[in-house]
């Protein structure tokens, strides 16, 4: 606890901040990533108008609450007010949509990556770039509301990402990290930076609008791990801290996207690693030794935050049914008296899931309370069918739940492992769907085909981290 107190009041600790579909937390770290102190603000996104938002007035009063726990926090274990540290970095949610004019106006509401309302301009960049292009990136919000003749269009002066977002505001700086940033345009691995080919394309495509921009330069400054990123400006301090104790020039990495924060954590940016990250999304990151042989529409092509090549399995809904269905349960136990902490059920309601048939029952369940793009479905429709002679019991419904999960991911690492043959040695799992041990671990290692993979020889997993190494525990 001393040697902790003295990192930060030297100023060796650095502060981790990332805006997730549910919760934004803050972590301070020392130098080999020991956890010195944190906070958190749980927020969720809205529905409106047909589109998944989140309000830009709720990012800084979440990012506010979140730091002034973190603050609490440091205060509470040491005894030390928090002035400065080492180093800040920002992540948040991939993709999306986020234009602004050149006051800095936001010019339409924030486009999370769980909107699926952009299929046809994703078909076009795809059939024109001969590359993947979904409809969660960025270049696909922009050319779709072109299609719409959105007004707002012509008036855009940059386009970012959440990350991209709260780190200009925080410094000034219009710029990404080379992870986030191909979520928003291709890259050029070489290059490590847009596809000068296909920003020339683009300008190209849409050269007879007549708008004032072309597109790379409305477009964020590529950056990779390491690069200098900016400094804390004095209304940067003031929009994260409240308090008025955070003093400016604090250093900034570049902003990366939630699944540049998986990879790091798990230490899987290196080739044939990759990890899984479950919470309301799920998204499989393999770090790949080659370029695929072809286009894949359920394969994005992404980086690591160094600019190393990764494909990614991107499915929209993991784990909202589940939360429905546990907090059924629990309303259900305060109606007969029975008080039980959300922990108790879930870890009830997992523990049920291992007691279920291997084939669940004849149960049939489909998660999709947004679209998905891997099956083609444009808009949400939960569903849970129980046929009339399946086995309808609480471990099957509970099991068929976690597995449903995973289904739409499992589609694209399909692609990735049988059709494209790719190796991966290792696979690391991540987020609350694994809390309770050994449950979700199994089942998505049974749904990845885990148990197949040569694991006689396999690296253990570097780093400290709660997370399961699937293909050891499919063995």
């Amino acid at each position: 606890m001393a040697s902790n107190k003295q990192t930060v009041e030297i100023d060796k600790s650095v502060i981790g901040i990332e805006l997730g579909s549910t919760r934004i937390k803050a972590v301070m770290a020392d130098t080999v990533g020991n956890i010195l102190a944190k906070g958190e603000f749980a927020w969720e996104n809205h529905f409106v108008d047909g589109v998944w938002t989140y309000g830009l007035d709720e990012v800084w009063a979440g990012l506010q609450q979140c730091f002034a726990d973190l603050r609490k926090d440091v205060q509470k274990r040491y005894g030390v007010e928090l002035h400065r540290v080492g180093a800040i970095g920002i992540s948040a949610m991939m993709h999306g949509y986020l234009p602004f004019d050149g006051e800095g106006k936001q010019l339409a509401p924030f486009r999370t990556w769980r909107n699926n309302m952009t299929g046809e301009a994703a078909a076009a960049l795809t059939k024109l770039f001969g590359y993947n292009i979904p409809q969660r990136w960025s270049i696909a919000h922009l050319y779709q509301a072109i299609l719409n003749h959105e007004p707002h269009v012509g008036e855009v002066r940059f386009l970012t990402t959440l990350a991209g977002y709260v780190h200009w505001q925080l410094t000034g700086e219009k710029c990404l990290g080379i992870g986030d940033a191909s979520g928003m345009f291709p890259i050029d691995i070489g290059a490590k930076d847009y596809n000068g080919a296909m920003l020339g394309q683009f300008d190209e495509l849409v050269r007879e609008k007549g708008f004032a921009w072309q597109i790379q330069d409305i477009l964020p400054k590529v950056l990779p791990a390491g690069e200098a990123a900016g400094r804390l400006t004095e209304e940067g301090a003031r929009l994260l801290d409240v308090s008025g104790q955070l003093e400016p020039g604090i250093p900034l990495c570049p902003p990366e996207g939630d699944a540049g924060t998986g990879m790091v954590a798990t230490n899987s940016v290196g080739v044939r690693t990759g990890n899984i990250s479950a919470g309301t999304s799920a998204f499989a990151m393999l770090v790949l030794e080659k370029e695929l042989s072809q286009v894949y529409e359920n394969l994005d092509m992404v980086t690591t935050p160094s600019g190393k090549l990764v494909a990614m399995a991107h499915s929209n809904n993991c784990s909202s049914a589940i939360n429905a269905w546990a907090g059924m349960f629990h309303e259900c136990l305060k109606a007969f008296g029975v008080e039980k902490s959300t922990n108790e059920v879930y870890e009830t309601l997992f523990r049920q899931a291992e007691k279920g048939d291997e084939d669940c029952g004849g149960l049939l369940a489909y998660c999709f309370y947004s679209g998905e793009h891997g099956v083609g479905l444009t808009s949400g429709c939960p569903m849970f069918l129980h046929p009339a002679k399946a086995k309808f019991t609480l471990a099957n419904m509970m099991r068929i739940q976690i597995y449903t999960a995973f289904a739409a991911m499992k589609l694209g690492i399909d692609t990735l492992l049988k059709t494209e043959g790719a190796k991966i040695d290792r696979v690391i799992g991540h987020g609350g769907i694994f809390k309770t041990k050994g449950v979700a671990q199994k089942i998505l290692a049974a749904a990845i085909n885990a148990g197949s993979w040569n694991v006689s020889d396999l690296p253990p997993p570097v780093g400290n981290t709660a997370s399961n190494d699937f293909p050891s525990t499919a063995a």
